[in-house]
């Protein structure tokens, strides 16, 4: 145990968020996310909802000012937009969480859905949570130490 670190974050996700550089991105996925398809690093914690997760990294990352969004969704897709779906509620929990913890941070970024998949084959690190809100993906934008 560490004193002053979440006991969620497991050794793994700790050493991964030290390893990551500026520009690095991480994605926290939700149980139904192909994390298996597309991390090129992946970590479970399937007892664990992403806002938990987002939690209790966000006390630790530090946010990318230098990109228009350091922290973006996976965007409705055009058949949940046409049949009239709600901006999922994770969403502003995200969001939430991101203003305590990031004076910089204004708003999520919305990635189309295959785009997302596409990114996230590149980023760093997939951590697959236990979420099963529709659409509680995340990816975020590893920045500097001010």
């Amino acid at each position: 145990m560490l004193k002053g670190i979440s006991k969620i974050l497991t050794g793994d996700i700790l050493k991964i968020l030290c390893d990551m550089g500026h520009g690095d991105e991480l994605v926290i996925a939700d149980a139904n996310f192909p994390a298996e398809t597309v991390a090129k690093r992946l970590v479970r914690c399937p007892g664990i909802d992403g806002s938990q997760l987002l939690e209790a990294i966000a006390e630790l990352f530090p946010l990318d000012n230098y990109v228009e969004f350091p922290a973006n969704v996976m965007d409705l897709t055009d058949g949940d937009k046409a049949k009239g779906m709600p901006t999922p509620e994770v969403w502003d929990i995200y969001k939430n969480i991101l203003l305590k913890m990031d004076n910089d941070f204004t708003a999520l970024g919305k990635i189309e859905r295959n785009e997302f998949y596409n990114r996230t084959k590149n980023a760093y690190a997939v951590i697959q949570t236990g979420e099963e809100r529709q659409y509680g993906n995340i990816l975020i934008v590893k920045g500097v130490i001010k």
